[in-house]
């Protein structure tokens, strides 16, 4: 395994020349067993593809990467944060897919006086009155994409909505964000069992008897696969739209061209990222990662990329002094790396301020599904919990 490789290579250098420079040691927790892991291992891909593209260097300093399984439950990923922080004695803990993970672990990292970066998971209370000098978010703020959704919900006229989403952290905030910017109707909203429901009969049957004009969901890791299977058994395509934030992407688009669902092809979601934003870091990510892997990143992946970017950024700022949590802090915040996104930018809480574009599930030159940019839909948007934030 790669970790292992690294980690040994690491501790036979420092063994053999006492010289060289000391290491930065990197905690990455994420979901690398059970439902979730198509997750984790797309971050843990575009991590080692980030260290293979630093020469597994930040600045002078070696660097050691331990991964911890959080295995897709809270008391699990708080128990490896622990690990890493008070056995590992990492310098840095980063990952967390999950926002129920990530929000019981924080506090294992924050009260420890170590950096804390999650690469993917964005509640809104770490973005507001919660909000930590030592948590630093890279990807979105939980209701930012599907605020997004909003607004071209409005756009293409949609006047009634149908909401379906699971009733954990992560569900709430997208389900806020979409009712933030949406101008008209929820004619119905169920909030199902997560992780344990794969089955939505009652759910659908609701939808067709309310028959909205489209229905809104978030389903991430295999869940979004299962409902949109059982949409397509019900039949909603082509009836009712579907509209989703989170469910359609890289890692799903191959099992729904496999198994030959033409309905997806076509289908709207909204995203800060495609494989096809055109930027020298992001095609130099797709490039790499489509030459290693045989498949397209997700935006885990390239959010996870971002993450590696961003502490070498500030490693290369302080040199050896990584310990130095104020300098180390003032670093990462300058955020002065090359983003796949382009230019990035923190807000006052921590959390990127950055656009947000509409994509849509299309064929490539190859006959590949993947998605691609559409429209601008919000520019240079800032979380709406910023505002609470008295940093």
């Amino acid at each position: 395994m790669f970790k292992t490789a690294l980690l040994a290579a690491s501790a036979l250098a420092l063994l053999s020349s006492p010289a060289l420079a000391e290491s930065i040691k990197i905690g990455f927790v994420t979901t690398l067993t059970t439902g979730g892991s198509v997750i984790g291992e797309d971050m843990r891909r575009s991590v080692e593809l980030a260290l293979i593209n630093m020469n597994l260097k930040m600045g002078d300093l070696d660097v050691e990467v331990i991964y911890g399984d959080d295995e897709f439950n809270p008391q699990k990923g708080r128990q490896v944060t622990e690990r890493l922080v008070k056995q590992q004695d990492v310098d840095i803990v980063a990952g967390y897919i999950w926002s129920n993970v990530l929000l019981a672990s924080a506090n294992v990292v924050l009260d420890a006086d170590k950096i804390l970066i999650s690469s993917n998971a964005g509640p809104s209370q770490l973005a507001g009155k919660g909000c930590n000098p030592n948590f630093f978010n890279v990807s979105w703020q939980n209701d930012q994409t599907p605020m997004a959704m909003g607004e071209v919900l409005n756009q293409k006229g949609v006047e009634n909505l149908y909401v379906i989403a699971p009733n954990y952290a992560a569900g709430k905030n997208m389900v806020a964000g979409v009712e933030r910017t949406f101008k008209g109707n929820i004619v119905g909203k169920d909030m199902t069992a997560w992780p344990d429901q794969l089955d939505w009969a009652a759910e659908l049957s609701k939808v067709k008897a309310a028959n909205p004009d489209g229905v809104f969901i978030f389903y991430p890791a295999r869940h979004g696969p299962a409902f949109i299977k059982q949409y397509q058994q019900a039949g909603l395509f082509g009836q009712i739209p579907l509209y989703s934030v989170f469910t359609l992407d890289s890692i799903s688009l191959p099992r729904f061209q496999e198994a030959k669902m033409e309905g997806v092809l076509g289908t709207i979601m909204t995203q800060f990222w495609a494989p096809d934003l055109d930027n020298e870091q992001n095609n130099r990510f797709v490039a790499d990662y489509r030459a290693k892997y045989g498949t397209y990143p997700a935006f885990y992946g390239a959010q996870a990329y971002d993450t590696m970017f961003l502490i070498k950024s500030a490693v290369e700022q302080l040199g050896t002094k990584i310990h130095d949590v104020d300098a180390f802090r003032a670093a990462i915040a300058k955020a002065d790396f090359p983003s796949v996104r382009g230019d990035f930018a923190f807000g006052n809480n921590q959390f990127p301020i950055q656009n947000f574009y509409s994509r849509e599930v299309v064929a490539d030159a190859d006959g590949n599904w993947t998605t691609s940019i559409r429209d601008l839909v919000l520019e240079k948007n800032q979380d709406p919990y910023a505002a609470e934030c008295a940093m």
